[in-house]
């Protein structure tokens, strides 16, 4: 008996399937990133928003916003902020300082995270310039002053979820660079390579 060769249709099918799953698993690697991108953008999920500027207006209202800054005991680093806290008002650019020392005799290379807390006031900090989430190259024994600025939406004024609000605390991590979980620590495929500058502060 001859064996029946599959139809044009048959072939044209089992294309598109093959396709389609390469399609899926391509856009699995992908979702990643995008979420990441997605919450920065939106500040789901407690992430603080990226601005490429700062707010429209300033409200008649002040908000402390507190600094922490902690280490993964991984990294040889002292990392520390540089004021407690400061008070803004709603809309006004802050500007606030971390500085981070590396006490070994070797270069090293951190990747800082962040969070924002209480979580409901996450979607209305908006970050103009930081360092996260960017390789940070700290040769032997240099301290780096780090800087962030940032503001609060003025749409916070419109949530009533967020009137008792009085405090914001802004939270960094540093994680070592070559630890092999810092993919999904950052929810990102590849972190970009930046040496630190000094940031002039006048």
């Amino acid at each position: 008996m001859s064996q029946k060769i599959p139809s044009q249709s048959n072939r044209n099918g089992a294309i598109i399937l093959i396709a389609l799953v390469v399609s899926m698993v391509a856009f699995s690697f992908a979702s990643v990133p995008l979420y990441r991108i997605f919450c920065q953008r939106t500040g789901y999920a407690v992430t603080v928003k990226i601005a490429l500027q700062g707010a429209s207006h300033i409200v008649d209202r002040v908000i402390t916003v507190r600094f922490n800054a902690d280490v993964h005991q991984d990294l040889p680093w002292d990392f520390k902020p540089l004021q407690i806290a400061t008070q803004v008002y709603v809309g006004e650019t802050g500007l606030a300082f971390y500085q981070v020392t590396n006490r070994t005799s070797k270069d090293f290379t951190g990747i800082a995270t962040y969070n924002v807390t209480p979580d409901k006031a996450a979607q209305y900090f908006n970050k103009i310039h930081c360092f996260c989430f960017e390789e940070q190259i700290i040769n032997a024994h240099e301290t780096a002053d780090m800087p962030v600025q940032f503001f609060l939406d003025p749409a916070i004024m419109d949530d009533p979820n967020c009137n008792d609000i009085t405090e914001i605390t802004l939270s960094y991590t540093f994680f070592d660079s070559k630890d092999p979980n810092i993919p999904d620590i950052l929810g990102l495929p590849n972190a970009t390579r930046h040496q630190v500058q000094q940031f002039n502060k006048g």
